[in-house]
């Protein structure tokens, strides 16, 4: 959907899972996870939710961290990639399209605006590494540009005081 327009995967990852699994080293590189963007510098702790980049004569919006799924654990031949991906908070992000407009791979990302205090680290730890915890579900909630379907997500774990199972998302049909 427009929330997850675009995929960005930061190039500095490829070397950790590299050193991870060397055995499937040759796999780690761009664009082996399927992102649209791998750049070096921008990374899940200096990017944050809402951040405005101007891309050539576009302008993209981050939106929510990649949500890791089981389909990567196929690609790779790792049983558990989508998991280790969350753990470590190394899932890239997501970004919907505010303008419109000629890029291209020589054009460098731009910070045009900073609209919240939430990385897109802290988004990761906030929906996968605490307990159930509102006040932290209030602050993902009040930063500007959270995707649409991180928002009902948050707001139904408010509602319900719960937080959902994750696992046919990480492991597919098979028990995680």
């Amino acid at each position: 959907g427009p929330d997850r327009a675009l995929c960005h995967y930061p190039r500095e990852h490829y070397q950790h899972w590299a050193r991870e699994f060397p055995a499937q080293a040759d796999l780690f590189v761009a664009p082996a996870f399927g992102e649209n963007l791998s750049t070096e510098g921008l990374t899940e702790e200096n990017v944050f939710i809402g951040d405005i980049f101007r891309w050539g004569d576009a302008l993209i919006q981050v939106t929510q961290p990649r949500s890791p799924c089981f389909k990567l654990n196929f690609h790779f031949g790792i049983s558990d990639m989508a998991t280790q991906m969350q753990n470590a908070a190394k899932t890239g992000w997501l970004y919907r399209v505010v303008l419109a407009g000629q890029v291209s791979a020589d054009a460098p990302l731009k910070l045009v605006s900073r609209l919240s205090d939430v990385s897109v680290h802290d988004a990761c730890a906030i929906a996968w590494h605490m307990p159930f915890d509102d006040e932290q579900y209030q602050r993902l909630l009040a930063a500007a540009g959270l995707s649409t379907s991180w928002t009902r997500t948050m707001q139904k774990r408010r509602l319900s005081g719960k937080i959902e199972n994750n696992s046919r998302r990480l492991w597919g049909n098979q028990a995680g």
